[in-house]
């Protein structure tokens, strides 16, 4: 619910991006590519990087996501929906200074008509970008749960169910930010809705991973988790990189935190938080 309640805190963006943008990095390397290619050693003796190779395609599927996100927006010519409020006032302010020049003068048309697409086509690629974020997340979570559903004993559930717990806080800071750029007025109602899509994710896994246990042979369960963590893994490479560390936040005014070297520290301490959550995952 943090969307709601600090919708004003332009330096909890700012650094917040860049702790969300290292927590995914970290998990996709140190979680998701670990797992996938040990469960890809245990399955096969062939020596190929099945799970480098699935983080590749991940990778490339969700660019190729993005890249049909803005195909589609250009030629359905919508310059209405601004869902990002950082867009949206950059879009209102290109109009306004547009507006001051010339009308009969076809060059400032063309012009005022240029800078309009841009910003639909960068605020398309940020909403494209929010629920590739937020569906990686539930993505995230609802693997973690059928880790749980598939445990082999009891002991291993509630270190897998610990594990989890401590990935989902984390996670759901990053879900937070996505939710900030994604809905502009942030209401209540929507915020408490995308929260509540991402809170059931992990029981929805552990339902869907007592039913695999129990249903088909252990070695076709590994080998979903083993192809699902390796597609996840480019997944969040993309989203973290490509969309949280390279773009940020924008903050509308000056923030004293808007500096590289904080940045910088915010993706350090992304990035550790993993790795110490690691510590009871292995």
């Amino acid at each position: 619910m943090s969307p709601y309640f600090m919708k004003w805190n332009e330096g909890f963006l700012v650094i917040g991006t860049q702790f969300a943008g290292g927590v995914f990095l970290g998990t996709a390397l140190m979680h998701f590519l670990s797992d996938s290619n040990e469960t890809f050693g245990d399955l096969t003796s062939k020596e190929y990087p099945f799970a480098f190779m699935l983080a590749s395609a991940g990778y490339l599927l969700t660019m190729l996501a993005d890249c049909l996100v803005s195909y589609v927006y250009a030629k359905s010519g919508n310059h209405s929906a601004n869902p990002d409020v950082e867009l949206q006032e950059k879009a209102h302010d290109a109009a306004g200074n547009c507006n001051e020049l010339p009308s009969d003068s076809k060059l400032h048309d063309d012009t005022t008509e240029a800078r309009f697409t841009k910003s639909s086509l960068a605020t398309a690629t940020s909403l494209g970008d929010s629920i590739l974020l937020i569906a990686a997340l539930c993505f995230h979570s609802v693997f973690e749960g059928i880790a749980i559903g598939v445990a082999e004993t009891e002991a291993d559930a509630w270190r897998s169910l610990w594990t989890v717990c401590l990935h989902k806080i984390f996670a759901a800071i990053a879900m937070g930010i996505a939710l900030l750029r994604m809905i502009p007025d942030r209401p209540l109602l929507s915020c408490a809705a995308y929260a509540f899509a991402f809170a059931i994710s992990s029981p929805v896994g552990v339902a869907i991973g007592i039913v695999i246990d129990a249903t088909t042979q252990g070695s076709v369960a590994d080998w979903i988790f083993a192809i699902s963590m390796g597609l996840a893994c480019g997944v969040f490479i993309y989203v973290s990189i490509n969309h949280l560390l390279s773009k940020g936040y924008k903050p509308r005014k000056m923030v004293s935190l808007d500096t590289p070297h904080y940045r910088f520290l915010a993706v350090l301490l992304g990035v550790g938080v993993i790795a110490v959550v690691m510590i009871w995952d292995t």
